[in-house]
């Protein structure tokens, strides 16, 4: 008796917001591996295991496509701005509120450095993404550190700083360590991290604090 041949079992289509989502984390990937120039939609279809006509299906446009992008990495910037604004409502010392923010910038570069990398090439490449990434995240972010300064200048606590150039100068300090990790590979361990930006926050204190 012959043995029937086994029944191919038909590929199952991936749902529609799930390979939209797939689509984005690729070009995310793609792009912070080899830029905007760089990467083609047939790459990025490939990647995805679409077919060119289906990215256009998700994506009609490259701003789209940009949109979508700006809205995954705003995922873990809104989670960044919220804790930001509730240390400051829970009203931290100084010294912890200024801590915790600098755990939480280091987080955001170190769970995924690919991000900070696409930003780092729209910026270079003088991308409309930049643009967009720094009006819906980096503005907002920045505002959360000026209110706090703000306050504390208002109080006699601080120097009578800028408010938002205190912020910038915070962030940027921190910023340029961690992407020296996570961009360039500069080894460091997680004591010696820890360590240098302990001492990141206590220079900012010195510098604003009367």
């Amino acid at each position: 008796m012959s043995i029937p041949a086994a029944i191919p079992v038909p590929k199952q289509r991936m749902p529609s917001g799930e390979r939209r989502a797939a689509i984005v984390n690729a070009a995310i990937k793609l792009f912070s591996q080899n830029g905007f120039r760089g990467t083609t939609t047939k790459q990025l279809a490939q990647a995805v295991g679409v077919s060119e006509p289906v990215l256009y299906m998700h994506f009609a446009t490259k701003s789209e496509l940009y949109s979508a992008i700006i809205e995954t990495l705003a995922e873990r910037g809104e989670q960044l701005r919220s804790m930001a604004a509730r240390a400051d409502a829970e009203k931290l010392d100084d010294l912890a509120f200024f801590r915790q923010l600098a755990h939480l910038l280091t987080a955001w570069h170190r769970e995924d450095p690919s991000r900070i990398r696409l930003l780092l090439y729209s910026a270079l490449d003088g991308h409309e993404l930049s643009e967009m990434f720094y009006q819906r995240q980096v503005v907002p972010f920045l505002e959360v550190f000026a209110a706090h300064i703000r306050k504390r200048v208002e109080e006699g606590a601080f120097r009578p700083v800028d408010p938002l150039i205190a912020g910038r100068a915070f962030c940027g300090m921190l910023g340029q360590y961690v992407q020296s990790i996570h961009v360039f590979g500069i080894a460091q361990s997680e004591q010696e991290q820890q360590a240098a930006l302990d001492e990141m926050v206590h220079i900012f204190m010195n510098g604003v604090k009367k």
